[in-house]
């Protein structure tokens, strides 16, 4: 169980082989999530009682599952007004309520968003914000209002915390990528009306990015492929391989286009976490070891992501030293990582050996500062 959902994770040599997999769970349940990765596949169910079954099989197919991976990145806002905070962050991220009084993303793809309440004053600047990019349409149609900051795409909520709201844009001028929306990842998500299509779909996407060598996210949901290559991945300097990935997001729209597929232009959203260092170094090592990430391969970027690319991207940047007001305060926003019990023992001690300071314990839930007082709760219960 991560963060109440039965979860697994298959390690597999390929797309394809992980393609397999999926459509065995396809067949098991409609509500079933799955995550295929060049690595291997996540399973998220909506019932226990499918668990056995995807077991066996993923043992059919040579598959072993690996407990190492799973867990599952939230971000929680605490508010002196949740109501008001929860208006403006579901007009942004388009988001669902949920039952705890947060939010969810419908594609279970982009972190929840949980709002807490708090009367403790913080009128300072957090030096943790969201980055979120929808479509430019959704963008506009989203938009809270009056926007700020360098890039004029800067909102924040009643209570101050921050989003800048990119507008994205269609992945070039060739209607052979019409499918496409460049949203930080470039991402196609597609409507399909059976099982069977969504196999299908699929499975062509996986063959097409493994003739390719290309890790491309397939993401599986029902009634819906979610078709996407990763932040910057896109972009030649990003993966460092020898494709050119918009000639490959034009021969899988020709797939998705022959299989009956439909593509919902409105659907591709991307949201990573930014957060101000005056030592980046140390506070960018802190998340490296918190969240098990891997640094981005080029150089003079500062991003960090998870390996599988299931959880949230995390950037940098350098914050001006002499903020000490803004450097005590204690953020409004903070980070929640949820893990099975057998792991996170493991994770706390990596956690605090990379300079983390353990503030308090309740039960299964861990509060970590990094090096400059960014706090990661760590849940390690079902």
């Amino acid at each position: 169980m991560v963060d109440g959902v039965v979860t697994a994770w298959f390690d597999a040599p390929s797309l394809i082989a992980g393609a397999a997999l999926a459509a065995r769970v396809a067949e098991l349940s409609a509500g079933t999530v799955v995550d295929l990765r060049a690595t291997g596949v996540r399973v998220r169910l909506d019932a226990p009682a499918h668990a056995e079954a995807v077991s066996a099989a993923a043992r059919d197919l040579g598959l072993t599952a690996n407990p190492a991976v799973p867990q599952q990145v939230s971000v929680v806002i605490e508010a002196a007004n949740p109501a008001e905070v929860r208006g403006f962050w579901q007009r942004v991220l388009d988001y669902m309520p949920d039952a705890d009084g947060g939010l969810t993303d419908p594609l279970g793809r982009d972190p929840t968003l949980r709002i807490r309440r708090s009367t403790e004053p913080r009128p300072l600047r957090n030096r943790i914000h969201l980055d979120v990019v929808r479509p430019e349409a959704a963008a506009t149609q989203a938009s809270p209002g009056e926007a700020s900051g360098p890039y004029g795409v800067r909102h924040s909520d009643p209570d101050g915390n921050e989003v800048d709201l990119v507008p994205g844009a269609p992945l070039g001028e060739s209607s052979r990528t019409a499918d496409w929306q460049s949203v930080f990842s470039a991402m196609a998500c597609y409507r399909v009306a059976t099982r069977t299509q969504q196999r299908d779909l699929a499975t062509a996407a996986a063959a097409l990015a493994d003739d390719r060598r290309f890790p491309l996210l397939i993401d599986l949901r029902p009634g819906l492929v979610i078709l996407d290559s990763g932040k910057d991945q896109w972009e030649d300097d990003a993966h460092g391989l020898d494709v050119d990935f918009t000639d490959l997001a034009g021969d899988i729209q020709t797939a998705a286009r022959d299989l009956g597929a439909t593509a919902d232009p409105g659907l591709p959203r991307f949201a990573q976490l930014f957060l101000d260092a005056a030592d980046v170094a140390a506070v960018r090592a802190f998340w490296v070891a918190a969240l098990g990430y891997t640094h981005d391969r080029r150089a003079g970027v500062s991003d960090i992501h998870d390996p599988c690319r299931l959880n949230p991207v995390l950037v940098f940047q350098e914050l001006d030293a002499s903020e000490t007001e803004r450097r005590r305060q204690r953020n409004r926003v903070h980070v929640e990582l949820a893990m099975p019990p057998d792991t996170a023992t493991t994770r706390l001690a990596t956690t605090l050996a990379a300079g983390g300071r353990l503030l308090d314990e309740q039960g299964d839930r861990r509060r970590i500062a990094d090096p400059e007082g960014n706090e990661l709760v760590l849940v390690s219960g079902a």
